[in-house]
């Protein structure tokens, strides 16, 4: 049962040939993320951090352990040059995975809300949607999934504000109250990722 150049070229038909063909391409270019971007229609997972944080916090290490794929971008600045990077870097992209957490997940609904063609599903930590500027920007209703967990303890994002206006938005709302505070630190590792997000790629 050793290797032999006959059993690679053998000749093959219909689905073994598309599954053969797939094993040699990922010989010639390996496991990189671009070719796994192609195989998957240019799907995208992406982590927007709250306003305090980075690309190197709690949360962003976290789902990169999870998700070795996932883009995490640096966001500084106001709300409006936030938006503007996130236009930047998500441009021609569809099938999107949106993941924010508290002022991320604010820019994660602003641009659901811009561009619903293109974002496939979000997960929202305690979303800022109580934050000021928010009333700035046109709202649409939206019809992807959404998952939004806020802690019972959340005094900056509280649910009783939040979650109104979340409902009022999605219309396919699944909300989680867990008991935490506004940073979720106790609970985001617990959740259920896949079940939100898939499995890794």
């Amino acid at each position: 049962s050793g290797f032999s150049l006959v059993s690679v070229f053998r000749p093959v038909t219909g689905a073994a040939c598309f599954s053969r063909c797939m094993e040699l391409l990922l010989l010639l270019v390996g496991n990189s993320l671009d070719f796994t971007r192609f195989l998957q229609g240019e799907s995208m997972r992406i982590f927007l951090h709250g306003l305090e944080s980075s690309s190197s916090g709690a949360k962003a290490s976290f789902l990169r352990e999870v998700y070795p794929d996932i883009v995490v971008p640096d966001f500084q600045g106001s709300l409006a040059a936030r938006m503007a990077s996130l236009q930047d870097i998500l441009a021609g992209q569809r099938s999107i995975s949106l993941i924010g957490s508290s002022f991320g997940g604010l820019m994660a609904t602003i641009y659901a809300m811009a561009n619903p063609d293109t974002v496939e599903r979000m997960v929202l930590l305690a979303p800022a949607l109580n934050f000021p500027e928010f009333s700035r920007y046109s709202r649409r209703r939206l019809v992807i999934p959404v998952w939004m967990i806020i802690g019972r303890d959340d005094s900056v994002t509280p649910a009783g504000i939040v979650l109104p206006l979340a409902e009022k938005i999605f219309a396919d709302l699944r909300y989680t109250e867990a008991a935490d505070d506004h940073m979720l630190a106790k609970s985001f590792r617990q959740l259920d990722w896949q079940a939100m997000l898939g499995a890794p790629w």
